[in-house]
């Protein structure tokens, strides 16, 4: 396949300027306030893959918001590549740490990103990621060099669980037959370091809530008499590890994949440097499960944490009461052979029987899903290493991610094919936090690289 260099210097400024468009639109699945800009987000995907080729493109409606879904078939005896993305977003909370609008993209040069980088909410979580592979596709179809079929599956709930995806992917398995799934929406090591991601945590979230006295009560009346819900649900997370920072929940570890000191070792070799990741998150030492390395930690050990705590008073100035109620948000990350709906059980026995008398504990499950690891042995990972290979020079690095996808897991299960997962963002990209960005590098490379994929996975499929 020719490459796709050219094509881009001729385009690049319209491609940034559809991104920076489409991230103006604050398609955040989390808030009822946005649903009309989430569907707004789905009409801008569509009308996009129409313009890129596809033949066939549809707002498929499911229980939620709806599903993009496009075709381009070619040739029924070719390979079939199934590409998935997300167009919601995160909230953008809190607004004021932002150096910019959220949803108002500009482009500033950073010491990682000396071309320029996208800073907005979702330009690289994961609008960013996902267009490119709609470019990509413009790329392949207005040259000619579309190797195989394509179906693109764009949905707008993985912020938030992806339930309607689950709903639309068992009820369409024909729909989406295929024979690889293609995903961004991870990273990779460093701009001069690509890598693959062959591993991604499960995840259970749940939220708690700490009930004691039926109303707000003056603290100096009461104090020191009836049980602070406050108090007792800090104590009570505070519980959920040790001195070690080991998980303390009855039968939390029974199903954790445990890697051998082989496979450590490997994963050993990547690059890293303690100093410059406490650098670039602003912190003087690294902290987590005694006996294991950073990488080891957010990657092949699960892990428990607090996503939000709230209750009583938090205005300005002083009021003094104890607070009927209080509330926090937990997510559990998990490793291969840990069932999420196993550990969210395990979870709320746990945490109702440690509560005190004088509070009621309840525990809502959200959402949660499995864990998962591609083969690096299959037909879709070695096309993907040449890919990179072709387009960054060097051949991309496998690594586990501490992040989740819990739909991958779903589509082996359904669908019957594996997932590679080819992430063009950096760790210093700040998804889901204030100042998210990305690179117009990295953009860039991602539109350069995925038609290399679909050539070297159709080339070896044959």
């Amino acid at each position: 396949m020719k490459s796709a260099k050219p094509y881009i210097a001729q385009h690049k400024d319209r491609f940034i300027d559809e991104l920076i468009s489409l991230l103006k639109i604050p398609s955040i699945s989390a808030d009822k306030a946005y649903a009309k800009d989430v569907i707004r987000t789905a009409d801008v995907i569509k009308s996009s893959l129409e313009k890129a080729g596809c033949d066939a493109v549809e707002i498929c409606e499911t229980p939620g918001y709806p599903i993009v879904y496009g075709e381009k078939i070619i040739d029924p005896t070719l390979p079939t590549i199934l590409v998935y993305g997300h167009y919601d977003v995160q909230p953008p909370d809190p607004i004021e740490l932002w150096d910019s609008p959220p949803f108002e993209p500009v482009i500033k040069k950073t010491e990682l990103h000396p071309q320029g980088a996208i800073f907005a909410r979702g330009s690289c979580d994961d609008k960013g990621q996902m267009y490119m592979h709609v470019k990509a596709m413009e790329y392949m179809t207005t040259t000619g060099q579309l190797p195989c079929n394509v179906k693109f599956m764009i949905e707008g709930e993985e912020e938030v669980g992806s339930e309607s995806l689950g709903w639309f992917v068992e009820r369409n398995q024909e729909k989406l037959s295929n024979d690889v799934i293609l995903i961004s929406d991870t990273g990779m090591i460093a701009n001069d370091i690509p890598s693959i991601t062959t591993g991604l945590r499960g995840l259970s979230y749940v939220e708690v809530e700490v009930t004691g006295p039926n109303r707000d009560l003056h603290s100096g009346l009461y104090g020191g008499a009836v049980a602070n819900p406050i108090n007792v649900l800090t104590k009570m997370i505070a519980s959920l590890t040790d001195e070690n920072n080991h998980i303390t929940i009855p039968g939390f570890y029974d199903d954790v994949e445990e890697l051998s000191e082989v496979e450590r070792a490997k994963m050993a070799q990547a690059p890293f440097s303690k100093e410059a990741y406490c650098k670039s998150i602003g912190i003087e030492d690294t902290y987590g499960e005694a006996t294991y390395t950073t990488n080891e930690r957010n990657s092949i050990r699960p892990t428990l944490d607090v996503n939000g705590i709230w209750g009583g008073y938090t205005g300005e100035g002083a009021k003094t009461v104890i607070a009927s109620q209080a509330f926090a948000k937990i997510s559990m990350r998990l490793v291969p052979d840990q069932d999420w709906k196993k550990i969210t059980t395990l979870f709320k026995d746990h945490f109702q029987s440690i509560a005190p008398k004088g509070v009621t504990v309840k525990v809502h499950p959200h959402h949660g899903g499995q864990a998962y690891v591609t083969p690096i042995d299959s037909i879709g990972y070695k096309a993907a290493s040449k890919a990179y290979k072709s387009t960054f020079g060097k051949t991309p690095i496998p690594q586990r991610s501490g992040g989740s996808i819990p739909i991958v897991a779903l589509f082996e299960k359904e669908l019957k094919s594996k997932t590679i997962l080819m992430g063009f963002g950096l760790d210093s990209d700040a998804i889901h936090s204030p100042n998210e960005h990305f690179g117009v590098w990295n953009y860039l490379k991602g539109i350069e690289t995925i038609p290399q994929f679909y050539h070297y996975f159709t080339q070896m499929s044959r």
